[in-house]
C-alpha cells in the first residue's frame, strides 16, 4: 500500500502535461454523470478537501470533507490477471528504451499501444472505475469520488508506476517478474557478446549485435533500479524469487 499525504489548497489545479495523466483525467470525465458533478469534484480536489490517498492494487481510498459532512470514498480499479501481467512485462522488456523510460519516470506511448495489441489495457476507461461513497448520493460517481479521481491523476503525473501499482503490478511484484526473466537475459547477453567477438569486420552485423547487447544491459539496469527502489515493507512472495 502507498499512502500520499493530503494535497494542500491551491488557487489553480496543476496542469497535466503527461499524456497518461491526461488519459486518466479523461476517464474521470467519462465516468462523471454530468458537468456539475465534475466541476464540484475538481473544486473539492483543488481546495484541499481530499484527505490522504491510500493506493493499493485494485483500490484507492480517501476521505473527502465538505461543508455538509465527511465522506469516505473507495475507487475500485480492475486488476490485471496473471496472463495480462506477464504479457505486459514482456512488452516492457522487448525494447531497451522502454525500461530506460520507466527508469526516468516516463510511460512510453508505444509501450501502451503494443500492450493493447497484445490484448492488455493498462489505462482504465471511465466505465471501469467503480466508486463507492458514504454520502449515499444517487449519482455514481458522486462529486466526492470525482475529487479523488482527479487527485489520482495529479499523482500519476509525477509517477506513472502508480498506475501499474493500481493495476496489480506494484514495484515488488514487477521486481519479481523481472527477476524471473534475469536468467534468460544473462544467457542472451553472453550469447550475443560471444557472437560479437566472432563477427568479422565489415560483416554488417556489429550494429545489430551492439543494439542487442545494449538491450540486455539496459534490462539489467532496470532490474537493479527496481531492487534499489522497491518498498522494503512490500517484498514479493518467496516463491516468486529466483
Amino acid at each position: 500500500m502507498i499512502v500520499h499525504a493530503a494535497s494542500p489548497p491551491r488557487r489553480q489545479a496543476p496542469r497535466l502535461r503527461q499524456w497518461w495523466a491526461r488519459a486518466w483525467d479523461r476517464a474521470a470525465e467519462e465516468a462523471a454523470y454530468g458537468e456539475p458533478d465534475l466541476t464540484a469534484g475538481r473544486r473539492h480536489a483543488r481546495t484541499g478537501r481530499v484527505g490522504g490517498l491510500r493506493l493499493e492494487p485494485g483500490r484507492v481510498t480517501a476521505a473527502v470533507g465538505t461543508d455538509e459532512a465527511l465522506a469516505t470514498v473507495v475507487v475500485s480499479v480492475p486488476l490485471l490477471d496473471e496472463a495480462d501481467a506477464t504479457a505486459l512485462v514482456e512488452v516492457v522488456l522487448a525494447e531497451p528504451a522502454r525500461a530506460t523510460a520507466l527508469l526516468a519516470g516516463d510511460l512510453p506511448h508505444d509501450l501502451v499501444e503494443h500492450a493493447e495489441e497484445a490484448g492488455v489495457e493498462l489505462l482504465p476507461y471511465g466505465g471501469e472505475l467503480v466508486c463507492e461513497c458514504t454520502c449515499r448520493h444517487w449519482v455514481d460517481p458522486c462529486e466526492h469520488a470525482l475529487a479523488v479521481l482527479v487527485q489520482v491523476g495529479w499523482l500519476l503525473e509525477a509517477d506513472p508506476l502508480l498506475l501499474w501499482h493500481l493495476r496489480g503490478l506494484p514495484r515488488a511484484r514487477l521486481l519479481a517478474r523481472v527477476r524471473e526473466a534475469r536468467p534468460v537475459l544473462d544467457a542472451a547477453q553472453r550469447s550475443l557478446e560471444g557472437a560479437g567477438e566472432g563477427a568479422g569486420e565489415g560483416s554488417g552485423e556489429e550494429p545489430e549485435l551492439d543494439l542487442a547487447v545494449d538491450a540486455a544491459v539496459r534490462a539489467q539496469r532496470f532490474l537493479a533500479w527496481l531492487e534499489e527502489h522497491h518498498d522494503p515493507d512490500d517484498d514479493p512472495p518467496a516463491h516468486l524469487l529466483p
